[in-house]
């Protein structure tokens, strides 16, 4: 698929992991409608980034709040033929703690976005591409969702979290199946520690720790380095039903 011809949809598009995938896919000559909740990062991005960004506010479990994202994205830039998921949510606590049992309302919560939000918004994507015009490898769109390491080597306190992002990667081969026929592949990247505002937040030596565990090199990721892997697996025609992780080979203790 030509990068210049690339009309995305991204998840999480107004920051972190989600806003460098935008970033990275307009650098690139495509177009992205950001989907998000954050109203005022979106707008904000939108005015940044000009004409090849659209925001859309939403909430990625809603039927109706993707629909309308995907119309806004056909209307302004055309059918989409691109996904990249981005959006989640984490949570640490364990299955039993201090406090008693892992709490029911928690532990839906992180399932329900990580997991059925990634899901709903590509079975409404890949409903729109199947029509889509095909390219010369029978291309009509491609879909990149974001995992985890955590769904291979989950830590204390992330059963909630483990079990979301090994859902999105168990996802990856059949939904790839699924829709060979329809042209449209399916990736799915599983990135380690990198620097999004949940790790900024934390205190400068907590970084700095979690920046020695990687295997080389000694830092966190660059929200970057994902966007670039992101986007060569929109580019790529060959990639398809894979689960990539990029993490610098670390394997959380």
């Amino acid at each position: 698929m030509k990068l210049e011809n690339v009309i995305a949809m991204v998840t999480g598009g107004a920051s972190g992991l989600g806003e460098a995938c935008a970033r990275a896919i307009i650098k690139a000559g495509g177009k992205v409608v950001a989907v998000d909740m954050n109203e005022q990062r979106g707008a904000d991005l939108a005015v940044e980034l000009g004409d090849n960004l659209i925001f859309a506010q939403g909430d990625v479990t809603s039927e109706q709040d993707i629909g309308a994202a995907l119309d806004a994205c056909e209307a302004t830039h055309g059918p989409v033929n691109a996904l990249v998921n981005c959006a989640g949510i984490a949570i640490a606590a364990k299955t039993v703690g201090r406090d008693g049992a892992h709490p029911m309302s928690s532990f839906s919560k992180v399932i329900d976005v990580n997991l059925k939000g990634t899901f709903n918004t590509c079975r409404l994507a890949a409903e729109r591409m199947q029509h889509n015009g095909a390219d010369e490898d029978g291309n009509t769109g491609v879909i990149v969702n974001t995992a985890s390491i955590a769904a291979f080597d989950g830590q204390k306190g992330q059963p909630a979290y483990a079990a979301s992002k090994a859902g999105v990667a168990g996802m990856t081969l059949p939904m790839a199946r699924d829709l060979a026929s329809y042209g449209i592949r399916v990736n799915c990247i599983a990135p380690g520690l990198f620097l999004t505002p949940m790790l900024q937040g934390l205190p400068e030596e907590a970084q700095e720790a979690l920046g020695k565990q990687p295997l080389f090199p000694k830092r966190l990721g660059k929200p970057s380095e994902v966007a670039d892997l992101a986007v060569f697996l929109i580019s790529h025609s060959y990639m398809n039903g894979e689960i990539i992780r990029v993490d610098g080979g670390i394997r959380l203790p």
